[in-house]
């Protein structure tokens, strides 16, 4: 497979983790768009918000568990934003599911 971010998983592509467990790896975003921006991606590839079903979803509620816990980490307790772009008119740029968390200014909407 030639995922970008299965390689930053299996540590094929170095990257710096904020967070990792047997489910999701969380790191810095290479272009960040906040003083804050770091990404949590799941283990398991999963294409998009498309391709998550009975079996993995559990994997995405950990996300948004793990996000609340980086966000307070990183001193965003007056508010973050959550990013899934799904499929390229959503603007996904990598096929393998990833959520953007985004903090530390004030977040404009609409966003773009």
């Amino acid at each position: 497979m030639d995922c970008i971010f299965c390689k930053i998983i299996n540590k094929e592509i170095p990257s710096v983790f904020l967070y990792e467990d047997d489910m999701v790896v969380a790191f810095k975003d290479i272009n960040p768009q906040a003083p804050v921006h770091f990404l949590i991606i799941p283990k398991e590839h999963i294409e998009s918000n498309d391709d998550i079903n009975d079996e993995n979803s559990h994997i995405i509620a950990h996300v948004f568990k793990i996000a609340k816990k980086l966000a307070k980490e990183n001193g965003l307790e007056s508010g973050y934003r959550i990013v899934n772009n799904c499929k390229e008119d959503g603007g996904q740029t990598v096929n393998h599911i990833h959520f953007h968390v985004l903090g530390g200014r004030q977040m404009l909407w609409p966003p773009g």
